[in-house]
């Protein structure tokens, strides 16, 4: 009996191990998401052109690491570090497959308010070389980049502390307008900021609320004092580059290796400067000596974090938004998922790990990656013009407004009301007030918001018969909507209807095949359409139609009619016919506005019974168009 038990026994621990490898396997596999991905390179087919990416965009970090350190107000080899520290730390525990970590314009500049009010700009200039302190640097740069990677150590420390607490799941509440209004205003914000060295100006530094218009009072008080040669060599630069950056989007798909005009300019502008020394010529401001080599890691000065908490909750809030909203936008587009609270914890980690070695704050943005060079001097005008067309695609975001305007002109408010609150106080204002907006908006339309009504969904269903004995039946599913669908309940709408499709499918499927494919492919979106390697084949009997019933929508805002087109675009993918009926003329134009569905106008019908005998009509078509091949 003792040898039962003992037997008993081990194999009762030897379950409970199991259990725990395999928690544990998958919880790190869910917080390392590298472990996942790492082992299914495809070396033969990736390895080659990642890497000539991987250069050219290395090459362009560069540039934008020396500028981005300068707009933070610190020594610009301090960029290039953190263009390495925080892009390494990103590809571990990022999901994000087509973005990067490194620096950032508008977390560099809310960085910037708190080492120009510690560390302010005084007696020392700029290009002061002195060999007293690390990498040979003055003590004055040694104390402003303290204060930056102080910002960036308790920013990263919020947004862990976020994603112990789970606030990933409170994203839905950071819809696209107020995202988009943010993150325009900002850089409108960073573009100001560098009129003084477009212009070659001297001005002291203004920040605060106001400071935005404080700064161009400045400047035209102050109109005299311009730099002609200054002006003229930023206009020349923003000219190229602007210029080539559109030939090479124009041409990329014929030519593999984009042309690095940012590397480019600033090497012409460097021997301009060098061979007719303009820094005491003409009085241009340069950037100076770049160090080599990378500093021994040393703690960020713990006792001045009580004084960057302001800065430190807009560097976590700002940056996690802006490179949420690329995240997601490229898994959208590519087809994979990401978890919005796991990004908190690489971008948290992120920002802390590399502010060790002495790394500004950090955010994802597209096209960036590591690098780390030495290099010689650069002009302060050519970088001001690399940041201000590296912003190109932020400002042109003013061109949504058109798309706010026809789709829903609330949200259109609440951009446009979470723009100048951006531009007047700060960025973070900004997004707060733009969601503060937002949720105020929807409490006011309904005091709750539902989904799909699925309580009488089964007397919904038909079978649409063809006249052709032994012919396939084609199911209708139709289901109404009874609440407004805006940003609170659009995800979950979207997951519902994912989800009562699926259950359709498994129950119609046959049990074999339900065996070699266990999820519907519609919702696994990792994939491509394929099951353990084969394509799945289309069960042969029949064919699901789904018919929206938009009689109870009474409003929807942007990204409601954006989760519309979403499910559309699935369906059709998926050989789906997706059908909206009972809609509104408002409704209509939306859909249509949104998803640039104006040749798709046959989608929309005025009852739910025009679009059964609609689909029908089609099936008889088709079944005439296979007899007249025949």
């Amino acid at each position: 009996m003792t040898g039962v038990k003992r037997k008993k026994n081990n194999v009762v621990w030897r379950k409970i191990n199991s259990f725990h490898c395999a928690d544990f396997k998958q919880w790190c596999l869910r917080r390392l998401p590298i472990l996942e991905w790492a082992p299914c390179y495809n070396l033969k087919e990736n390895l080659i052109p990642d890497t000539v990416s991987g250069i050219m965009l290395a090459v362009q970090q560069v540039t934008q690491g020396l500028a981005f350190a300068i707009l933070s107000s610190v020594h610009p080899v301090f960029g290039l570090y953190g263009s390495l520290f925080p892009a390494i730390i990103y590809a571990i525990f990022g999901m994000g497959r087509h973005v990067a970590t490194g620096t950032f314009a508008l977390t560099s500049l809310i960085s910037a308010n708190a080492v120009e009010r510690l560390v302010p700009q005084t007696s020392q200039n700029f290009t002061t070389y002195s060999n007293s302190g690390v990498l040979g640097l003055s003590d004055f740069e040694m104390q402003r980049i303290g204060v930056a990677a102080a910002v960036s150590f308790l920013g990263g420390i919020i947004q862990i502390a976020m994603f112990v607490l789970q606030l990933g799941s409170a994203t839905f509440l950071l819809t696209e307008p107020v995202i988009s209004a943010m993150t325009t205003g900002a850089a409108t914000h960073v573009v100001t900021s560098q009129v003084k060295y477009l212009l070659g100006m001297k001005m002291p530094y203004i920040s605060g609320p106001l400071g935005f218009f404080y700064i161009y009072a400045y400047v035209f008080e102050n109109i005299k004092s311009v730099q002609l040669e200054a002006l003229l060599l930023s206009l020349l630069s923003i000219v190229v580059l602007v210029l080539v950056k559109e030939l090479n989007e124009q041409f990329k798909r014929k030519i593999k290796v984009v042309l690095p005009v940012d590397l480019v300019l600033i090497i012409a502008a460097s021997f301009a400067c060098y061979f007719a020394n303009m820094e005491y010529t003409y009085g241009l401001d340069v950037v100076g000596h770049i160090p080599d080599g990378i500093p021994s890691p040393k703690a960020p000065s713990m006792n001045i974090l009580s004084e960057v908490v302001t800065e430190a909750f807009g560097v976590a809030l700002v940056g996690y938004v802006a490179s949420l909203a690329l995240a997601q936008g490229s898994a959208k587009k590519f087809k994979y998922s990401v978890d919005d609270n796991q990004e908190f914890l690489a971008h948290g980690l992120s920002n802390v790990i590399p502010s060790f070695f002495f790394c500004i704050p950090s955010a994802a943005a597209m096209g960036r990656t590591a690098g780390l060079y030495s290099t010689g001097s650069k002009t302060q005008c050519v970088l001001a013009s690399i940041i201000v067309v590296g912003l190109k695609g932020m400002l042109i975001q003013f061109r949504d407004l058109k798309k706010y305007w026809n789709v829903d002109k609330i949200d259109w408010s609440i951009w446009v009301s979470t723009y100048i609150f951006t531009i007047c106080f700060a960025a973070n204002v900004g997004l707060l007030f733009g969601v503060v907006c937002t949720i105020a908006v929807v409490i006011a339309r309904f005091p709750r918001a539902k989904t799909l009504n699925l309580t009488n969904l089964n007397e919904m269903e038909y079978k649409v018969k063809t006249e052709v004995e032994g012919e396939s039946l084609q199911q209708v599913k139709i289901i109404s909507i009874n609440n407004p669908l805006v940003f609170l309940n659009a995800k979950k709408f979207h997951a519902d209807l994912m989800n009562t499709i699926q259950k359709e499918n498994a129950n119609n499927q046959p049990p074999d095949d339900i065996n070699k494919c266990e999820q519907n492919t519609l919702l696994n979106s990792t994939s491509n359409g394929t099951c353990n390697g084969e394509t799945p084949q289309p069960y042969p009997n029949e064919k699901c139609s789904v018919i929206l019933d938009c009689i109870g929508l009474t409003f929807f805002d942007y990204t409601g009619v954006s989760t519309l087109v979403q499910v559309y675009m699935d369906f059709k993918s998926q050989n789906i016919d997706f059908l909206l009926a009972n809609c509104t003329a408002s409704l209509k134009k939306a859909v249509q506005y949104c998803g640039h569905l104006e040749s798709d106008k046959h989608i929309f019908f005025e009852s739910v019974s025009a679009a059964i005998g609609a689909i029908h009509l089609n099936k008889n078509l088709s079944k005439f168009s296979d007899h007249s091949e025949v």
